[in-house]
This record gives C-alpha cells, structure tokens and sequence, in this order.
C-alpha cells in the first residue's frame, strides 16, 4: 500500500501542473469551474446590453475605417469569442473601435488601392497582420514593451484623434462630399469649402440623432441610447422616404454570416503596411491593457496577465481575420458598461457575439434605410467622450514636463498624422526619459539634530548640521554613460562649495540601481582625483547587486572594502570617533554574490 501511495504522487503532481498550464493559457477554465445560474443570468443581462450598443457601433466604426459597415459586424462576432476564452479581464468588451478605425482609414488610405474589394482585402489582412505581430509579441513576453506609451502620450493621442474621428463624421452630419484626410486642419479646410453645399434635412437628423444620445447618456450610461436612435430613424425614412430628397442611407447589407476565407495580398502590399501594422498592434495592446487594467481594480478575483493578453488579442484577430474581421481591440465605453451591467465572466462577451450573429442571420435587411447621418451621431458622441480635460489641466499645475508630453503628441497627431503622432509622442517621452537620467536630482545630506538621520539640507534647512570637513551626497539615478559627466561636475561644484576644510566625500548609495561600465571607471577615477588632493572617499548604503558590480569592476580595490558602510552614520562614526565595522556590519557591507 505504502508503494502505491507513493507511485501516485507523480501523477497528481503532474495532473496539476497540467491543470496549472491549462488554466494559464486558457483563462476561462478558471471562471468556467465555479460557474452557477446567478452567474449566468448576470451575464446575460451584460451581454445583451453590450449587444444592441454595439450593432450601431459597429456599423459605425467600419465606415470609419473606410469599410462597407457590414464589416463592423463581422469585426463584433468571433475576436469577442475568442477575447472571452483566452482574456484575462472578465469584463472587457473586444470588436470594433474608433481609434483603430481611424487608423486602419489612415494606413490603407495612404495606400493608392484601384476598387473596394481591394481595400477590403488589405484590411482584412491587416488584421491577420496585426494579430499575428501581437501573438509573437505574447509568445515572446514582450507585455512590457506597453511601458514606452506614457499615460501622458496615450492621453494627448486619444484626445486629438477623437477630435479627427468626430470632424472626419462632417461628411455625412452635412451631407456632403468631403475629401477624406487624416490630418484635422484639412478636414476643417474641406468642411469649410463644402459648407455652403449642406443638406439641411441630412443635417437636421444628424443634429437631433447627437442631441438625443448625448441626453440619454448623460441621464442613464447603460441605456442603449444609440440603438433606440437607430430603430426610429429607421422607421422615420421608411415611412418618409427622406432618402429620395438625399439624405444617404447605409442601402443593402449582406445576410448571413462570414464566410470563411484565406486573407491574401501582394507582395507590395504588404511591404508598405508593414511598419503601419506594427504600430497598430502596439496601439492596439495599449489601448486593451489600460481598459482592463482600470476594470481590474474594480475586482478582486482575478489579475490582469499582460502577456496572456497579448496573445488572446492576436489570436481574436488572426481567426476574426478568416472570417472577414478587421483589427479590432477592447472598447473603452463598451466595457465601462459591460462592468456597470453587471458582467462576471467572458460569457457575457459570448452572449454578446450570439446577438450579433441573430442580427447577421436575420435583421440586416432591416437596416437598409439606415441614415448614414444617424451613425455620423453615434460616432461623434462616442469618440468625444474620449477627451479628457482634467488630467492636461493636472498635469499643467504639478508635472509641466508631462504636460508638455501630452501637448506635443496631440499636436503632432492632430496635424501631423494619428501614426507621425504617437511616434513623436513615444520619442519625446523616451527624451524625456534620458534628460531625467542625464541630469537626475542630487541632494547634499546632512544630520537631523542629534539623531542618526542623514537628510536633505535643502529641506530641513536649520535642523541640520553643517560641516565644513564632510561631504555627504546621494546620487537619485544610476550611474551610466549619459550622466557620468554630471556626476563628476557634482561632486566637483560641491567640492569647491565647501572649501579647503573638506577632508572627506560620502557617496551615499541608496537611490543607485545601476552602474555600467562607464559609471565603474568615472567613480574609480573620482576616488583616486580626491584622495591624491586629501579628501578621502567612502560610500554607504550600496544594495546587493551595486555592492556585486564595485568588486566585479573593481571600484571596492580603489575604494578599499573598510570604506564601503551600510549606513551613512556609521561612516561618520568612522571618521569622528575611528569606530570600526562590527561583526554584522561588516559581513553585510562586504557581501557579494562572487
């Protein structure tokens, strides 16, 4: 017995481990287990409510992209099946957006495309491209890569694009014929040339369509405000026949549901979209990681997997792709409901796909007399929402350099271009990032009355002890190649500060992280420069791995092991009273991993 016993340990540990992977790679497994009808009936509710939002959204979105607006359904069917299965946010709402859109408009709109066919190709593509970059990208655990695209950059960039979605919708609200472009200041130039050429009823029901969503919304976020809009003025041009005196319907859209079929272009094709598609799918991740990381701090039973979402968003649009999907990624107001409604699990995403289905199945001939300015409202309420005016206007009071991030990517994307934007944009900030670096903060510390603190005499002014003999500097920022001058420009400025009576320098090491190579040489250069003039040098607070690079690169033979503390008033002890390391204090400061 005792044999058996032991002979079944192996499989149980493998059985779980096994469980483990599984539950890893697919989420739903996880929330599947525990899954009750008081479940269920939350997440229908969710779902269905998501549902009848996002059959106008999606008619809406794909003529954004420039694409016939059955196409925004096939966009809401099978990514938000495939999202629920392998997503790691029970509440986030995949399918068709307007940023995405937008883009997609601007990449392939660049592209000198002879009919509709082929830019339906390319776009279809596009999202088998887009997937496919975001699936290796997961496989790869390349999640962090999301940590470039600051919350200043994606602010300024949603912001001026949603202002570029709303005023590219002019074209249909006026009823006229307006050359497309994806730079603001031409769509403005444009509006104002054909003004004069509006069809007042297009834009009488555009205006009242914006009116009425915009008041539901403000009196009740869940209620499916769009949809009620939608149905009426479906039944307003049915009986009116507005559509003989010129206002533009959406006409016949394909029944049934999306055929399977294999995305395919040129080879030219595809070179000349593939710097656009990777950008999409970086974009694309950002905008589904911010989502789902804002709902995730709403619950508790669950944790965001940047990676697993990685690849549960390029899998949704690598197999929406063969069933005529464009790229597509999480909605940010479709979500917001979906979590108000109640969702618990990605069954709510599900039900959501069944609704969209039925509609495919059954209800596409009902939207022949759909005005195409009634979605020009849909939109235009939607994507300004997607301003915000509070966080600039923070940042402004307290973080000007942020601020500044923000403005230059919303106007460099308003006027410039949505892909040249956030380009500029990630540029500035990674300057932004090496400036801080290159210049970090350096405070001078001194001792707080009596006690053994060492603070920042800048800001405890009287309270500190002032020594002519002792310099204690703490360097905020790791020493590297980009600051090294700056470092050495430092310590000489406070030097000269202090005058002849300077007999020793304490670096204190707590803020330094890192030290390449550069950083090693410049601080083994600084040690002997001081201690050839008769300053001596000490440095306290090292952590582990700093204290592993001074003896692999050698600073502790320039420094000499009994000048490396652990706290800065045991150095000061040192040189005051010629105290000497104790036992403890001086196998910690000495420790390595060599």
């Amino acid at each position: 017995m005792v044999e058996n016993s032991w002979s079944q340990i192996p499989k149980l540990d493998s059985t779980c481990l096994f469980l483990f992977c599984m539950q890893k790679y697919f989420p739903f497994l996880d929330w599947l287990s525990g899954y009750n009808k008081k479940t269920l009936q939350s997440d229908v509710i969710a779902g269905l409510t998501v549902g009848v939002i996002l059959i106008p959204q999606g008619l809406a979105y794909a003529m954004i992209a420039g694409l016939p607006p059955i196409y925004g359904l096939y966009a809401a069917l099978l990514p938000q099946i495939v999202y629920a299965l392998l997503g790691t946010s029970r509440q986030l709402s995949v399918g068709p957006v307007a940023m995405d859109s937008l883009l997609v408009a601007s990449g392939i709109g660049a592209m000198k495309l002879a009919n509709v066919d082929d830019y339906v190709g390319v776009a279809i593509f596009l999202a088998l491209f887009v997937g496919s970059v975001q699936l290796l990208m997961g496989l790869l655990r390349m999640g962090f890569l999301v940590n470039f695209l600051s919350r200043p950059v994606i602010s300024g960039f949603t912001s001026a694009a949603a202002l570029i979605i709303g005023f590219s919708q002019l074209k249909y609200l006026l009823g006229v014929d307006i050359e497309r472009s994806n730079r603001f200041h031409e769509i403005v130039v444009n509006s104002f040339d054909k003004i004069s050429d509006t069809h007042l009823i297009s834009c009488v029901i555009g205006c009242a369509g914006i009116i009425i969503i915009y008041g539901f919304k403000k009196w009740k976020k869940s209620f499916p405000a769009p949809l009620i809009v939608v149905i009426a003025s479906i039944l307003l041009m049915y009986f009116s026949q507005m559509d003989q005196s010129g206002v533009d319907i959406v006409g016949a859209i394909p029944e049934g549901l999306p055929a399977f079929q294999v995305p395919s272009i040129t080879k030219d094709q595809f070179i000349e979209i593939a710097p656009f598609a990777f950008a999409l799918a970086l974009v694309a991740y950002t905008e589904a990681i911010s989502i789902g990381k804002s709902i995730e701090h709403q619950h508790d039973d669950y944790k965001i997997n940047p990676n697993q979402e990685l690849r549960a968003l390029g899998l949704a649009n690598i197999l929406g792709s063969f069933f005529q999907s464009y790229s597509t990624t999480a909605s940010f107001s479709r979500s917001a409901i979906n979590n108000e409604a109640g969702a618990k699990t990605g069954m709510a995403a599900i039900i959501s796909a069944i609704l969209i289905a039925l509609t495919l199945l059954f209800l596409t001939p009902l939207f022949f007399y759909l005005p195409k300015p009634i979605l020009a409202s849909v939109i235009m309420v939607s994507v300004f929402g997607l301003i915000d005016m509070k966080y600039p206007i923070e940042l402004l009071k307290n973080r000007r350099d942020e601020f500044f991030a923000l403005l230059i990517t919303f106007v460099s994307t308003l006027f410039l271009g949505i892909i040249e934007g956030i380009v500029i944009g990630v540029l500035f900030s990674l300057l932004l990032l090496v400036y801080r670096t290159a210049k970090p903060h350096v405070a001078e510390l001194g001792r707080v009355g009596e006690s053994d603190y060492y603070k920042n005499v800048a800001r405890f002014g009287n309270e500190i002890e002032k020594r002519a003999d002792l310099l204690i500097l703490r360097f905020d920022s790791q020493l590297y190649f980009g600051n090294t001058e700056f470092f050495k420009s430092e310590i000489a400025r406070r030097v000269e500060e202090h005058g002849a009576d300077l007999k020793c320098i304490i670096l204190n090491a707590e803020s330094i992280n890192y030290i390449d190579s550069t950083g090693s040489i410049v601080l083994k250069n600084v040690i002997k420069e001081y201690r050839d003039k008769g300053i001596d040098f000490m440095i306290t607070g090292a952590i582990g791995p700093i204290r592993d690079i001074l003896h692999k690169s050698g600073v502790i033979e320039s420094l000499g092991k009994e000048k490396l503390f652990v706290k800065t008033h045991e150095a000061v002890n040192y040189i005051d009273k010629g105290t000497t390391k104790n036992e403890i204090q001086d196998k910690i400061s000495g420790q390595t991993l060599q």
